[in-house]
């Protein structure tokens, strides 16, 4: 018998059932759920720690992805999971983001949210469990969250919106055209995250419709969990600011800062309301020796920043005037340049304000995608963007190190918004890696790489579908009144209700992030705020064209080249050669990779378009069949014999040069007499019989045959007529040949005559 007694709930969303259950597993977390969907579960624990002396909320959220869950094994060298996947991060971004807010002020507990996938359907994507069991798992805890908070996903699959479509659906080959996740409470939509095929803002708003009224039912399913198994929440009282103290700054301070904040340049706005708060805090923290003071100069910041913030969210909702004098829908000033950095493949400076961007695009073979180790369906990405936030960005010193999840956060935001319109790799065949470095930033900066990821690519000549811009929305609501602001600045961002980051072409919307800190914000204000940002959205796209318009005709020249031919399946042998002899040759003399398809499919990966012209010329010349009238300016006399020269015209197949052409117009003893082996010399085709395989030859400047045309050149004679003393076949040699540069070069003579060509079997691993 089972010492424990499960409690188990279950909702019914889009067909599917979703079950939280509690009581069975990891019984020592504050709060434990196991949420199952399919065949596929996630175990959501929730645990509160003891006190810290700190002014934030030290939360934590760890998403532990478990490569057993879907049956694999990790493949580090230590063959166990490492550090936190990108996928793992975002998700518990995701998880972050809406429930951070609900936690009341003051609550300084080291509180930590983990859940762990266990296992894998790849039916059923386990973030969405991830993210209804973190709240579900906080509702049972003693964790005082007010209210549940539930995550659906919105699918588009031949035009009609699925909840919470199948995994397979979503993957970059996928036939859903939105990947839309949606998390709010009972009572209002609190964040959003989407990627989209240009799907129009209208169509947007209908999904979030829908969206809520699934969350509806997963908050009632999580309040039943709750009220069955919850525990009783700790007694805690949100810590407020000492109105008797606010009071007395608000009127003794008001138009000092008041005109600190008026300042519009970021770094002196900043620096002049640090002073005004450090002389409120001198004035009202209270002598440094009193037994309170770290109290007293605590509730003297706080009131000084809720007077600071009272004063700009005032003179934005009600007065309409920005901390930088701009009107509610005015964009900052934009300058671009397209192709500042002169030996990258593609790059573009893009500058918004006090927001600039350096976005830069390096391009390779594909055979440098990256591979992906992950509990997900897909194994490999040809397309990725990076982002990196330096401290000096903000004007700060700091630690560099590698990316923090919040670099991870936007980086993939960037990545989704340009998804859409990256080719495909059988439009382009490449790798390619996008980096945005931000340079400067005071709001939006990953709108700003958005717009410097879409001028970048152009600019490397990636024919991308549509030029992308982003715009980051906000807004102020005090009372009844609000202002919905476009391109928001970073105090804006900070001490504003909204953040909605908006991307797109002309056509449509490509991503979506927002998150809303208020509850009253309803489905007009975010349809004002869509509209808004389409408007600007379109005029960043027009400033954005002035400058580049379209893709760039032709790659940089410091840019990879990627040939793709296609030759005779029975020449691949010739191609490759006898153990890869051929095809590594060819690589190493072009500096370039070669990969041979079953099917005569070459692909060729070349550091530059000088060396892919020459190495594709080589590879033509080396596998079509030879013509009359065809010219070799650098053919290579490989053999001589009493008769003439055999020249290589490409790898296996030779012509032979009679030796009364050798010298037009003058007889000569021995071919010795002008031709050794080795010389280069230019020759044209004149004569072809594939039955015989002979192919003659004569010099490119003998008079004879000067502009003539093929047909002419047809009736030329090779080498003089059998008995005329000019040697021939009757010397034992054959015109011309089609060689194994395996066999014997002395072989002439022998054999059926026809061309022979290098066996498949002799075909070597190496070119696939």
């Amino acid at each position: 018998m089972s010492s424990f007694a499960a409690t188990t709930v279950t909702v019914e969303i889009g067909g599917s059932t979703i079950s939280f259950e509690t009581g069975r597993l990891a019984k020592q977390a504050g709060g434990s759920v196991l949420v199952t969907q399919g065949d596929t579960l996630v175990l959501c624990t929730a645990t509160a720690g003891g006190e810290r002396d700190v002014d934030f909320l030290p939360l934590t959220v760890e998403v532990e992805e478990r490569q057993y869950a879907a049956g694999k094994i990790p493949g580090s060298f230590f063959k166990r999971e490492g550090r936190a996947g990108e996928k793992a991060i975002l998700t518990a971004r995701m998880i972050d983001r809406p429930l951070r807010p609900l936690f009341p002020k003051g609550w300084h507990r080291e509180t930590q949210l983990v859940a762990v996938p266990m296992s894998i359907d790849h039916e059923h994507p386990y973030d969405i469990l991830a993210m209804n069991g973190a709240s579900a798992a906080l509702m049972l805890s003693d964790i005082p969250i007010p209210f549940p908070v539930a995550a659906v996903r919105m699918g588009k699959i031949d035009g009609n919106f699925v909840i919470n479509p199948p995994e397979a659906s979503l993957e970059d080959d996928g036939d859903s055209t939105l990947d839309l996740i949606v998390s709010g409470s009972e009572d209002a939509i609190l964040m959003v995250e989407a990627g989209a095929d240009q799907i129009p803002e209208a169509e947007i708003l209908d999904a979030l419709d829908i969206a809520h009224d699934a969350i509806k039912k997963i908050c009632a399913a999580q309040r039943e969990l709750a009220e069955q198994c919850g525990k009783e929440k700790v007694a805690f009282e949100a810590k407020g600011v000492d109105e008797d103290l606010y009071a007395k700054v608000k009127a003794a301070y008001t138009d000092k800062l008041d005109a600190a904040t008026s300042i519009v340049d970021k770094m002196e706005r900043q620096d002049a309301s640090k002073a005004v708060i450090e002389e409120i805090v001198a004035e009202f923290g209270g002598d440094e020796s009193a037994d309170d003071h770290a109290e007293r100069k605590a509730a003297a910041k706080a009131a000084a920043a809720k007077l600071e913030k009272s004063i700009i969210r005032e003179r934005i909702a009600v007065h309409k005037k920005r901390p930088d004098g701009r009107g509610e829908k005015e964009i900052r000033q934009i300058t671009i340049e397209a192709g500042p950095l002169p030996r990258t493949h593609g790059s573009a400076l893009f500058t918004r304000g006090q927001t600039q961007a350096m976005s830069v695009v390096a391009l390779g073979t594909l055979k440098e995608e990256m591979r992906l180790d992950t509990l997900g369906l897909q194994t490999n990405k040809y397309y990725w963007h990076h982002y990196n936030f330096p401290p000096f960005s903000v004007g700060e010193a700091g630690r560099m190190g590698g990316p923090k999840r919040r670099d991870i956060g936007h980086g993939a935001l960037a990545e989704r918004a340009l998804a859409a319109v990256v080719p495909s790799i059988e439009e382009f065949p490449y790798t390619i890696r996008v980096v945005s470095d931000i340079l400067e930033s005071n709001g939006s900066s990953s709108m700003a790489s958005v717009c410097g990821s879409s001028l970048s690519l152009m600019d490397a000549g990636v024919p991308i579908k549509a030029p992308v811009a982003g715009i980051a929305m906000g807004l102020i609501k005090e009372g009844d009144d609000y202002v919905v602001l476009t391109d928001i600045a970073g105090v804006e961002d900070h001490l504003g209700d909204m953040d909605f980051k908006v991307a797109g072409t002309k056509d449509g919307i490509t991503a979506l992030q927002m998150d809303i800190k208020i509850t009253g914000v309803t489905f007009d204000i975010l349809r004002d705020a869509l509209a808004q940002a389409k408007e600007a959205r379109e005029d960043i796209l027009g400033q954005m064209a002035a400058v580049i318009e379209a893709p760039r005709e032709e790659l940089s020249q410091f840019a990879p080249r990627i040939e793709k031919i296609k030759i005779d399946q029975d020449k691949i042998g010739l191609l490759i050669g006898k153990g890869g002899e051929t095809i590594r040759g060819l690589c190493d003399e072009f500096d370039s990779q070669i990969t041979v398809e079953d099917d005569g499919t070459v692909l060729i990966y070349s550091a530059n378009g000088e060396l892919a012209t020459a190495l594709v010329a080589r590879i033509q010349s080396m596998t079509k069949e030879v013509e009359i009238g065809d010219e070799f300016p650098t053919a290579k006399v490989v053999k001589t014999t009493t008769f003439g020269a055999f020249v290589e015209l490409a790898k296996g197949t030779d012509g032979l040069l009679h030796i009364s052409n050798v010298s037009p117009g003058q007889r000569v003893d021995t071919v010795e007499d002008v031709l050794n082996k080795g010389d280069e010399i230019s020759v044209k085709v004149v004569e072809v019989d594939r039955e015989r395989g002979r192919i003659g030859l004569r010099l490119a400047d003998d008079p004879e045959i000067a502009g003539k045309s093929k047909e002419e050149l047809a009736t030329i004679k090779a080498e003089p007529s059998r008995g005329g003393g000019g040697g021939g076949r009757d010397r034992g040699g054959r015109g011309g040949r089609d060689r194994d540069r395996g066999g014997d070069r002395g072989g002439e003579g022998r054999g059926s005559g026809r061309p022979r060509h290098r066996s498949r079997g002799d075909s070597d691993p190496d070119r696939g």
